[in-house]
């Protein structure tokens, strides 16, 4: 029981939240034009769960790897380096997510596309082995993207390009432009998260070569640069209610805007250890923009 709960530790699952909220906003914008497929849904979350989870194991692996994960981080304590999972166990659990991922994303595919739509299911095939190759890439081996300030880039096509656009797709088989705009809020708001956890962790990754942008900017201009990254990701949605508008209701999704405000000037206030929190209050907030923002366009 001992093991499974220090597995289920290195999962991770409080970032869970950061990587629903994509599939969220993606898979229920289609209800809006009469588009919802349950099944398909159901397998794009499980297959977006796995990914995640992999990721989050594959950068406890690829850190340990490194020496990056050692007791001058400040973050939480990574289960290879508490030494709850040992390094062969964890490269276990990489292949077993990776196997999970294939499983749940070819079945993802079978039940969205049509025989008639095979070039698009090898395309959307060729995305999700991308997404496999980046949550391992990301810290694990030589030429690691993420040590080379990378992964914002990563983070923003993933968690926001193909998150939301590719989730809209798998429902509809049809792309609306518009859709982009939610998922450049997504996408930005998502490398907030990163930028947050490297903000943390900078003079440790500075130590380490892992040359991530706060190590590249200084930490002044990391908070700019975050503050750029929700204000923009703000007004990427802004544009799409203006295109979208048809109810007074479609303003319910900025209930959650107080969250952001109060957070950009947390992080303006705070360095080291003290801005961990804020990487859960900051997923939170987008999960819960989300389900807003997707019921707002759900009511005319």
């Amino acid at each position: 029981m001992q093991r499974l709960n220090n597995w289920i530790e290195a999962f991770r699952l409080r970032t869970l939240f950061l990587a629903l909220a994509s599939v969220i906003t993606g898979g229920l914008l289609p209800l809006r034009v009469g588009h919802f497929r349950p099944g398909v849904f159901v397998l794009t979350l499980a297959t977006t769960i796995f990914l995640q989870i992999l990721s989050n194991l594959a950068n406890d692996y690829g850190d340990s790897e490194k020496g990056t994960d050692n007791d001058n981080r400040v973050g939480p304590l990574r289960s290879v380096q508490s030494g709850k999972v040992s390094r062969k166990e964890m490269k276990r659990l990489v292949i077993a997510f990776v196997v999970l991922s294939l499983i749940t994303g070819l079945l993802l595919l079978y039940t969205s596309f049509p025989e008639e739509r095979f070039p698009e299911l090898v395309l959307f095939f060729f995305l999700g082995i991308g997404a496999i190759w980046a949550a391992i890439k990301y810290t694990v081996g030589k030429g690691a993207f993420g040590y080379s300030g990378l992964g914002d880039i990563f983070v923003f096509i993933f968690f926001g390009m193909v998150g939301v656009a590719g989730s809209y797709y798998l429902q509809t088989l049809t792309l609306d432009a518009t859709v982009f705009l939610p998922a450049l809020t997504l996408g930005l708001f998502s490398v907030g998260v990163l930028n947050l956890n490297n903000m943390r962790d900078i003079e440790n990754d500075r130590n380490h070569r892992k040359h991530t942008i706060p190590v590249r900017l200084g930490i002044r201009k990391a908070k700019n640069y975050h503050a750029v990254l929700i204000s923009t990701g703000w007004i990427a949605a802004i544009f799409y209610l203006a295109l979208a508008y048809c109810s007074v209701f479609n303003f319910l999704f900025f209930l959650s805007l107080p969250l952001f405000i109060a957070h950009i000037r947390k992080v303006i206030k705070r360095e080291g250890a003290l801005l961990d929190p804020l990487l859960r209050e900051l997923s939170l907030s987008t999960f819960l923009f989300s389900v807003l923002f997707a019921i707002s366009f759900l009511i005319c």
